[in-house]
């Protein structure tokens, strides 16, 4: 019974050593080298190459080594076993950090500041509005969204979400499914996505979704901050916003491609914060614990935590 490392894009070996201190009875093999795959049972994957998961006749689970799961569907030939993701307090927190952070940046005009002082000009205006006029949407009422929006609740931000089905949580205000997206898309002026990708979700925001959201807000427009999936975003119709005013500004953490093009226009816009796909960090020991843990649960019989609908693809 053994552990199949199957990622690219990571440094494999470093993998090997946390599951083999974890797991110290249990082999440890990767994509790179030879090795009985009728004996592996479990696989840790991430991005990896399309169909190298077929041909494992024990296979038992499927362990995501992020909190996204589109990639593992984007194999025609993935194996039809149980899937868990990572759900970790940490990435979590990580998370949240990142969207109040870019919330109060735009409350309280930080870019605009930040020009000011690489021009050297003093301007005295003090119109700021206070956070409990600023209306934030939260699209993604899952685990990380549901943080958040808690977390931007105490800021003092008037928050409300979104999610494709019913969610009642306490104290917030929740739209659902296409009928509450116009209503919950009128009275958001800090639109946060943190959707998973699914074939219903790619492509979401869209010139449609930006014409929708609230023009009448005390941010003078409506801003995007997109910490969920690349795939969600239609980035010509974001940039074809911010041009006509519709939107007046956006925070990208995750892209169409990654690494983001060079010759992106998303680089240079002056109403576009750009980072590197690194809003919420999975610490590795972190998720090498948790599926750790997730397989002796499994080996002992208990259920798995944090399985995946294949219905619905998250």
């Amino acid at each position: 019974m053994s552990l199949l490392l199957a990622m690219t894009g990571w440094h494999v070996e470093d993998w090997r050593s946390r599951f083999k201190a974890l797991l110290p009875d249990m082999p440890v093999v990767t994509l790179g080298e030879a090795f009985d795959r009728r004996a592996v049972h479990y696989v840790a994957s991430w991005k990896h190459p399309p169909g190298s998961l077929a041909g494992l006749p024990n296979l038992a689970v499927i362990f995501s080594l992020g909190a996204g799961v589109d990639f593992l569907f984007a194999d025609d030939r993935l194996p039809e076993v149980p899937i868990a993701r990572v759900v970790d307090p940490d990435l979590t927190t990580r998370m949240s950090e990142y969207i109040v952070l870019h919330c109060l940046m735009i409350l309280r005009q930080q870019r605009r500041y930040d020009r000011q002082q690489r021009d050297r000009l003093w301007d005295d205006d003090r119109d700021q509005p206070a956070a409990r006029s600023v209306r934030v949407g939260v699209m993604g009422l899952g685990e990380l969204g549901r943080d958040a929006a808690h977390k931007l609740q105490v800021m003092g931000f008037d928050v409300a979400g979104w999610s494709r089905s019913p969610r009642a949580i306490a104290g917030l205000q929740s739209f659902a499914g296409e009928d509450g997206l116009p209503d919950f898309l009128a009275r958001t002026d800090i639109l946060v996505s943190l959707l998973p990708l699914t074939e219903d979700t790619r492509g979401m925001i869209d010139a449609t979704l930006l014409a929708g959201l609230a023009q009448d807000g005390r941010l003078g427009g409506p801003y995007l901050i997109n910490a969920g999936r690349g795939g969600l975003q239609v980035e010509a119709d974001i940039l074809a916003a911010l041009e006509a005013g519709t939107l007046k500004g956006a925070t990208l953490d995750v892209f169409e491609t990654e690494p983001l093009p060079a010759e992106s226009p998303l680089w240079s816009h002056p109403a576009v914060t750009v980072t590197p796909h690194n809003s919420a960090m999975s610490e590795p020991l972190a998720v090498a614990t948790l599926i750790a843990t997730q397989i002796r649960r499994h080996q002992a019989g208990e259920p798995l935590a944090h399985l995946v609908d294949p219905a619905r693809r998250y």
